[in-house]
């Protein structure tokens, strides 16, 4: 019986392989080879630096820069002398102004982005179509997003002047009733800039909700149809979870420019008493933020509340991020 041979490899073969694996190594290793493939990337790099140099001189820089001062007593004008974490301690523990400031915030913010979020919604499932008359009315709604936030401040502050000629007083007038003094009464402040706030981001949101709305497979509403489900049943049980993601986005959006705000406060109360509005009922953390580091010069304690608004808006964020993922696990 023949015995079967078998081929043994050359006794150089591994040697030879593992000299060719050496020199490759050796080859990306060579300094010619690096100063090629830099000569390759450099374009792309120079091409970046100016992004680069501005990225860091006018957000890190500052960034950084503001949270060194959030420690200090720094008026601008005198060098910064470091305190540690005085100022948080007296933010937190000792400003009547910066609580009253974060109460009107949280009220405001409730207030805005759920009202916000809901008209929105209801905004894009009625005009969701292809419809000239539903594009138009996309159009008009959106307007308000795209305009300049400080000349609308001007034009709701006509609005709710308290002299005869602004309309608010002008409308109710017609109907018999006596002029009110919409930006001097306290307890009109909020729901004032609750509503500037709902008219001005609905129709971004609307949007943003149509662009989901569209994303639905109609197979869905089909399927459900042919089961009998009633309008309200396919909203709910189809359009509502196949928009969690979306209304996430929406939410979490509303919910930092509504921590943010400025301009309302700032155009439409200001002149009345202080940056808050009379008794400080529209008082904000950012309005608040600009009153201490602008008009009083304590830029590091400005600098502290910043960076605590920061913080809160982390937070909220994260909580806000962690329902709607249980929610969705649900």
């Amino acid at each position: 019986m023949a015995t079967p041979t078998t081929t043994a490899p050359a006794p150089g073969a591994p040697a030879a392989a593992g000299q060719g694996l050496d020199g490759v190594r050796r080859a990306k290793r060579s300094p010619e080879l690096r100063r090629m493939r830099l000569r390759r990337a450099l374009p792309g790099y120079l091409m970046l630096l100016p992004f680069a140099v501005l990225f860091v001189g006018f957000l890190v820089w500052p960034l950084l820069n503001s949270l060194y001062f959030a420690f200090t007593n720094y008026n601008g004008v005198k060098p910064p002398s470091f305190v540690g974490v005085d100022n948080f301690r007296r933010l937190w523990l000792e400003d009547e102004r910066f609580r009253q400031a974060l109460l009107n915030s949280f009220i405001y913010v409730a207030a805005a982005v759920t009202l916000t979020t809901a008209l929105a919604l209801t905004l894009a499932v009625a005009f969701r179509g292809t419809s000239w008359r539903d594009r138009i009315m996309r159009t008009l709604f959106f307007l308000p997003a795209v305009t300049s936030t400080i000349a609308v401040a001007l034009i709701w502050r006509w609005i709710f002047t308290v002299e005869d000629f602004g309309l608010a007083n002008t409308v109710i007038g017609w109907a018999g009733f006596e002029p009110v003094q919409w930006l001097a009464t306290p307890r009109l402040t909020i729901p004032i800039l609750v509503v500037m706030a709902v008219w001005g981001g609905c129709g971004y949101g609307m949007v943003i909700f149509v662009a989901g709305l569209n994303a639905i497979p109609e197979e869905h509403y089909e399927s459900a149809k042919l089961d009998g489900a009633t309008s309200w049943q396919q909203f709910w049980y189809i359009t509502l979870p196949q928009l969690k993601p979306v209304t996430t986005y929406v939410v979490i959006t509303s919910l930092i420019s509504a921590f943010q705000v400025f301009e309302a406060v700032y155009i439409v109360f200001r002149g009345v008493s202080s940056v808050g509005g009379v008794q400080d009922s529209g008082l904000m953390l950012v309005p608040y933020l600009y009153d201490m580091g602008f008009t009083k010069f304590q830029l590091g304690y400005a600098s502290a509340i910043a960076w605590s608004l920061f913080i809160i808006i982390f937070i909220v964020s994260m909580i806000q991020l962690r329902v709607t993922r249980a929610l969705r696990e649900l």
